[in-house]
């Protein structure tokens, strides 16, 4: 089953009742960047749309776009959406709550900064989380269907890119500019010369495991 249309039938499976009987007008994509580095927090963005705007040019997932193009795009969005919210859920909320739960912590609080405008919310992946302050679907590949939701990839990697580059001013030994926190051999290798940074998430098996007195322990 192709990807299209694996997310038509993720439509299917996860609308259940939240799907209004008239379509709603104004519905917020909602995306997340950075679940998996072991450093710096999970950002997570919320956009809406004027339907009765032109569309934006050029918009695609966050993962098939350049750097220099997320960033134009970055701009372009920020000015062409009729709301738009971004959310860093910071190191000790994911390691407190575990990086699923902080997660959905975001896209609650992402959709909670565009409640005033959005109908309706459309969630990259295939889980609703709890408590949306309006009805809401999962969509499996949304962000390479839905526009609003490329458009919150694209905000929500740019905005954690960007902290990682501080974060990488702040402490330039880890390489977080390059990597922005992912577990590659250049970060890996870093944990075991210099132990984890404040930014570093506890709760993850290799930074946990520089916590230890044998430090050889952290994967190569």
């Amino acid at each position: 089953m192709s990807r299209r249309h694996a997310a038509a039938a993720s439509l299917a499976l996860f609308d259940g009742a939240a799907l209004a009987t008239v379509a709603p007008r104004y519905v917020a994509g909602v995306d997340e960047a950075g679940r998996g580095p072991l450093a710096g927090p999970v950002a997570v963005a919320a956009v809406v749309f004027c339907p009765d705007r032109p569309r934006l040019n050029g918009l695609d997932d966050s993962k098939q776009l350049t750097a220099a193009r997320r960033d134009q795009l970055y701009d372009k969005i920020l000015d062409r959406a009729l709301a738009w919210h971004v959310v860093m859920v910071d190191v000790g909320e994911i390691d407190a709550l575990n990086i699923y739960q902080a997660t959905m912590l975001g896209m609650r609080r992402a959709v909670e900064g565009v409640a005033h405008v959005a109908q309706f919310a459309r969630i990259d992946g295939n889980v609703v989380p709890k408590g949306l302050p309006c009805p809401a679907q999962a969509l499996i590949g949304g962000d390479a269907l839905d526009r609003a939701i490329m458009a919150a990839s694209i905000l929500a990697k740019v905005s954690r890119d960007r902290f990682m580059q501080t974060l990488h001013d702040a402490h330039p030994e880890y390489g977080f500019d390059q990597h922005k926190g992912y577990g590659t051999p250049a970060h890996l290798a870093a944990l075991r010369s210099h132990g984890p940074c404040p930014q570093h998430r506890r709760s993850f098996a290799p930074v946990r495991a520089c916590l230890e007195p044998d430090r050889s322990s952290v994967p190569a």
